[in-house]
């Protein structure tokens, strides 16, 4: 699957599973649609500046859950997120990136903006 989906309309969210893969030189603010229960992969290369990838938070728990965070060796960063399973919304999803030997917080690196859309009923 691509990195993004253009818009939220309905005939292009992703449906039980997608992977997203962010690499050096990605636009840094990415959209993403899916369906409620969709399962997404996604997995952040490792950066080419001094900064590394330090931790993911979703702005929205209840509608996209991030979880299973894993920094690989190499600095690739990978993580799950598990989308509502009846609800729409939306939240954002953003790592958090930090150069090793500078003090200070950690800042937003990455940002995935991520709509739940719901199946439409006919009625």
């Amino acid at each position: 699957m691509p990195a993004a989906t253009p818009s939220p309309s309905a005939g292009a969210c992703a449906a039980g599973h997608a992977e997203v893969t962010v690499s050096p030189g990605d636009a840094a603010d990415q959209r993403l649609c899916v369906r409620p229960g969709t399962m997404v992969s996604l997995v952040l290369k490792p950066r080419t500046d001094d900064k590394r990838w330090t931790a993911l938070q979703s702005s929205a728990p209840v509608f996209v859950l991030a979880s299973g965070w894993q920094l690989d060796a190499d600095g690739t960063a990978r993580a799950s997120l598990r989308c509502a399973g009846a609800r729409g919304g939306t939240a954002e999803i953003t790592a958090l990136a930090k150069a090793p030997d500078v003090a200070g917080a950690a800042r937003v690196a990455f940002t995935l903006h991520v709509s739940v859309v719901p199946y439409t009923t006919q009625g």
